[in-house]
């Protein structure tokens, strides 16, 4: 039965039942007033009628066919500007519908590829100017390293040599880590992360260059808050915010790290007083190779994107303000449920 939604089988069968319902009444009058050879040439006639309808209609159909099969060729070869609502008759309608989603997934993919070809290419000029730079001045440093004979200027240019190549490393090693992310190759471990060893961690590091800065760590951490994540990847992401917000503190700055939970989400609040986010910069925040007008030192502009794509990993979110007493405000969220 699903052949009667063609509109066209539908008509051929109905006219050729009517063909045949009139020769054959004509042929039983004809029959019955003994005209036997008027009913047979009749009969005959109808036959060839019904035959004559077939052929045309099938004609028809497979003319509507070799063009469907041309426009499906054109399609293949990339032609994009294709209408197939001609199409209106049954199963054939069916088939130019489907053709026309392909055709439009086709394009959307064919488009998506497009994007990630320009961004990628983007990506990649971005990433050759960081590692440019860096490597530049790092060339230049041992050129005048080997030139450069007084032992206290030496180890200052050893000293600045040890800077860029710790700048070149921290660079390479941030870009796998986004591959990674981005390829979906990454693995976070599902675990119970206590927030106040995670700030532990954090602080560590950046205790002598906060203490040469004489800048202050004020910490409102409620025992045993805690989120489920991965504590290694956590800390790289909360790492990144804090020196954000150490090298725009300033000296003698004051950096604020809070936390809370509650039933719906684990919350980390990291603040500096520092000259705040300038308004232009805070919708491009987290955006890859971004540098904001406020930017300092060697900030290259991945630190912040790559935070954002490691809570995001972990069923979290970021978000950057200004205080309004002055200062920027980093606010995460680790979510318990689905975001």
């Amino acid at each position: 039965m699903r052949y009667l939604r063609d509109k066209e089988f539908r008509m051929s069968v109905l006219i050729s039942a009517c063909v045949a319902a009139i020769t054959a009444t004509a042929g039983f009058f004809l029959i019955r007033q003994q005209a036997a050879m008027a009913g047979f040439l009749l009969a005959v006639l109808g036959c060839v009628l019904v035959i004559a309808l077939w052929l045309a209609f099938t004609l028809c159909r497979y003319r509507r066919l070799e063009k469907l099969a041309a426009d499906t060729d054109r399609m293949l070869h990339g032609e994009r500007d294709l209408n197939f609502t001609q199409y209106r008759e049954g199963e054939l309608e069916i088939l130019a519908n489907e053709l026309s989603k392909l055709l439009n997934r086709l394009s959307e993919q064919a488009d998506h590829l497009q994007a990630e070809k320009v961004y990628l290419s983007d990506s990649l000029a971005d990433i050759s100017h960081q590692l440019r730079t860096p490597l530049t001045s790092l060339n230049l440093v041992l050129a005048r390293l080997g030139q450069e004979t007084d032992l206290q200027e030496r180890r200052k240019l050893l000293y600045e040599a040890g800077q860029l190549q710790g700048r070149i490393s921290w660079l390479v090693e941030a870009l796998l880590k986004i591959s990674r992310i981005d390829a979906g190759t990454a693995v976070f471990v599902q675990e119970q992360v206590e927030v106040q060893k995670l700030m532990d961690s954090v602080l560590e590091p950046f205790a002598i260059p906060m203490e040469l800065r004489e800048q202050q760590v004020k910490l409102d951490i409620p025992a045993e808050t805690a989120f489920t994540g991965d504590f290694s990847w956590s800390c790289e992401a909360v790492s990144n915010i804090v020196k954000n917000c150490m090298e725009h503190a300033g000296e003698g700055g004051v950096l604020t790290l809070r936390a809370q939970e509650n039933s719906l989400y684990t919350e980390l609040v990291i603040e500096d007083n520092g000259p705040g986010i300038a308004p232009e910069d805070l919708p491009h925040l987290f955006e890859r190779f971004y540098k904001g007008k406020c930017s300092f030192g060697s900030g290259i502009g991945i630190g912040l994107a790559l935070s954002r794509m490691i809570i995001k990993q972990q069923n979290g979110s970021i978000r950057g303000e200004n205080r309004a007493e002055g200062g920027a405000r980093f606010t995460i969220r680790f979510y318990k449920g689905i975001v």
